[in-house]
């Protein structure tokens, strides 16, 4: 494992830019691969092209409710046709002839001899009558969708590399797949240190606190649908350390844990890590967070966050989702930032920072609003924001100048 090197505004510190770099260098997906069913494809990355056989739609059809009709016949508003037939969805119509119209639904196929269709609002008809007034010109192909308009047959609609969204199962579902291949599930560990901490349920000792980050890191692996192995709270003490660190390497693609990192006595992660594998310890200029390792154990990788709640949060957004989206086989690991416009004032700063914020529109601009209190120890930061505001080194930041931010998953 490389070295930390020099920060150009804080020695002995790597920038944000150069410790992702080192992260992504050291990181390659699984190449294992299994056959799933679109229901349950949500959060998967694709482990190939998905080409479409079939045209989409496979035939012309209708954008709305309305009129098939020939547009000879209504090239002037006030034609007067005879309604011929009536096609819902799924039905075929037969030729529309000279002087006829048909009642035609949504999605309908086009019947022979139509060229456009008419909005039924655009048209007069009284009730129970077989002739409709078309009260506009129309042109041919109006309010037709023609047959492989979205989706040509052999075209590739989804590469591979590509996270499943709501949206991209749907547009399968479109080509008629069942079926899709993607890279297995990202098979994660984590653990816990620190004698102080306890679970939720039990009263507090003198000195002692709740384990926020179990559960910030346990919903932040769940968001990336992962399959995860949680050991708890392991005690502070270098054979425990040692013990889940082997066990945990065993069955993981990637070991996540917080606190233990840094360089104290007690920072027993560090030691067993530097026993058990290979081991970088960074000192990262940013804020908030600092300590970050990243090693190896056997076949898995290990990035140790800080212990600090809101330097947990923070990190996991900036140095856990780009590496494990890499893990998952995604071509666009790293999360594109979003212009905005700073509606607050800022320092210069030394370290980068993150700021806790939340997105407002307003007359089409989108503003960024910061939580009223930044101190690393605000967790309440993190719940009430959407996004993180990236405060660059040397740059204060006046009222409406463009930032950066980056979406909070």
């Amino acid at each position: 494992m490389s070295g930390a090197k020099d920060c150009c505004h804080s020695p002995g510190l790597l920038s944000v830019d150069e410790a992702i770099a080192q992260l992504l260098s050291q990181t390659s997906a699984v190449t294992q691969t299994e056959s799933i069913d679109i229901i349950d494809a949500l959060g998967r990355v694709l482990a190939e092209d998905i080409v479409s056989n079939i045209d989409v739609p496979g035939h012309d059809n209708t954008a709305m409710d309305g009129y098939a009709v020939r547009s000879e016949d209504c090239s002037q508003p006030g034609a007067t046709l005879k309604v011929s037939q009536r096609i819902p969805a799924g039905s075929n119509g037969v030729e529309v002839k000279p002087g006829e119209a048909a009642r035609i639904f949504t999605g309908a196929p086009i019947p022979p001899g139509a060229d456009a269709v008419v909005m039924q609002e655009l048209c007069s008809r009284d009730d129970d009558s077989d002739v409709v007034t078309i009260n506009k010109a129309v042109c041919a192909g109006d309010n037709i969708r023609r047959a492989g308009e979205d989706i040509k047959q052999g075209s590739v609609i989804l590469s591979a590399g590509t996270k499943l969204r709501q949206q991209e199962m749907g547009l399968i579902a479109s080509i008629g797949a069942a079926k899709v291949r993607v890279y297995r599930k990202l098979r994660v560990a984590c653990f816990f240190t620190g004698d102080e901490i306890v679970e939720p349920g039990n009263a507090l000792q003198a000195g002692q606190i709740y384990n926020s980050n179990r559960y910030t890191l346990n919903g932040f692996l769940q968001t990336q649908a992962c399959e995860i192995s949680d050991f708890g709270i392991v005690p502070d003490s270098l054979d425990a350390t040692l013990e889940v660190i082997e066990k945990a390497a065993e069955q993981a693609d990637l070991i996540l844990t917080s606190g233990g990192v840094s360089v104290g006595e007690e920072d027993y992660v560090r030691i067993a890590l530097e026993q058990l594998g290979e081991l970088s310890l960074w000192r990262i200029a940013m804020k908030p967070g600092k300590p970050v390792a990243f090693g190896k154990v056997g076949r898995a990788l290990f990035l140790g966050l800080p212990g600090n709640p809101v330097s947990v949060f923070v990190t996991a957004q900036i140095f856990a989702r780009p590496v494990i989206r890499k893990l998952q086989g995604e071509a666009e690991p790293l999360p594109r930032p979003v212009s905005v416009r700073a509606d607050f004032e800022w320092p210069a700063v030394k370290r980068q920072e993150y700021l806790r914020a939340r997105i407002e529109n307003r007359d089409g601009e989108s503003w960024a609003i910061l939580y009223p209190r930044q101190g690393s120890g605000v967790l309440s930061s993190a719940s009430w924001a959407d996004a993180l505001v990236i405060v660059p080194v040397d740059r204060a930041i006046t009222q409406g100048d463009g930032i950066d931010c980056i979406a909070l998953i």
